[in-house]
């Protein structure tokens, strides 16, 4: 019986490492086209709120079988209308905004099921990725038919001696992009759908964190329009918000990306043996 167990474990051991020596090392680069949305303050749980189209570039490389790692290079827009939500407060608050997201990621992929593009014995595999992802975000809201940056406003105090702890927030911030996906292959293309989540590191993705200033204050630091878009509320009359809570600095905001990376498989020159040459 040992001896039967001893030959199945080398045997399986066998059959791995000629299963990876069969594996050729290959590169794909692919487009990627879906929605990209976001989760805050603005819009507290719903996935897929208010999305707006997203694209971009895949470069992968596959070791083997398993794992690969990637490089996208993505574009898209997020938004929340505060109008369009069916809390009561927040329909109160009557805060809105858009923003472009343009991100640089590395990842990693781990295929659940053995999987090469052009192989018809790996033809398909669910997935999971994670990463770090740096991007680039401008909140921006509409006022009498503009669309204007809210960053530099300092709609909550920011970069004021108002607020000496309220520092004026990076428009480029860290993100850890984690997500799943399903891919299958047809000849050297591939087709892989995805649902990738972005934890960022920035609550003011939204240009909304803490409370509200005086818009007194505010006017006479930060101009008139600051003033006048830090506090869009529907208030009665003579009520005022100053020190009321506008957003909630303790959770951070999120994006996400979903769609579908349509890639090619890169050519890979064969080594050939020197008597053949």
């Amino acid at each position: 019986m040992m001896r039967r167990g001893f030959l199945f474990i080398v045997l399986l051991v066998a059959g791995g490492q000629v299963s990876a020596q069969s594996f050729k090392k290959y590169s794909e680069l692919g487009l990627f086209g879906g929605v990209s949305y976001y989760m805050g303050e603005l819009n507290p749980g719903k996935p897929f709120f208010m999305p707006s189209f997203a694209g971009g570039l895949v470069f992968k490389h596959n070791y083997n079988a398993r794992w690969a790692w990637r490089i996208s290079a993505l574009y898209g827009n997020v938004q929340a209308d505060d109008s369009r939500s069916e809390v009561p407060s927040q329909i109160q608050r009557n805060l809105s905004f858009r923003s472009q997201v343009i991100e640089f990621s590395p990842m990693l992929e781990f295929n659940f099921f053995p999987y090469e593009v052009g192989n018809l014995n790996r033809p398909a595999t669910p997935y999971i990725f994670g990463g770090f992802a740096l991007f680039r975000f401008n909140p921006k809201a509409e006022y009498q038919g503009d669309w204007v940056a809210l960053q530099p406003l300092g709609t909550e105090g920011q970069g004021t001696v108002l607020f000496p702890d309220r520092k004026e927030y990076s428009l480029i911030n860290a993100a850890f992009p984690f997500g799943i996906g399903f891919k299958f292959h047809a000849g050297r293309l591939a087709l892989a759908v995805e649902w990738g989540l972005r934890k960022t590191f920035t609550d003011y993705l939204d240009d909304v964190s803490t409370t509200y200033v005086d818009p007194d204050l505010l006017y006479a630091t930060n101009g008139v329009l600051a003033a006048l878009i830090a506090d869009r509320s529907v208030v009665n009359p003579g009520e005022i918000n100053t020190g009321r809570q506008r957003g909630n600095p303790s959770n951070k905001d999120w994006y996400s990306f979903a769609g579908i990376t349509l890639s090619y498989k890169l050519s890979r020159k064969e080594s050939v043996c020197p008597a053949y040459q």
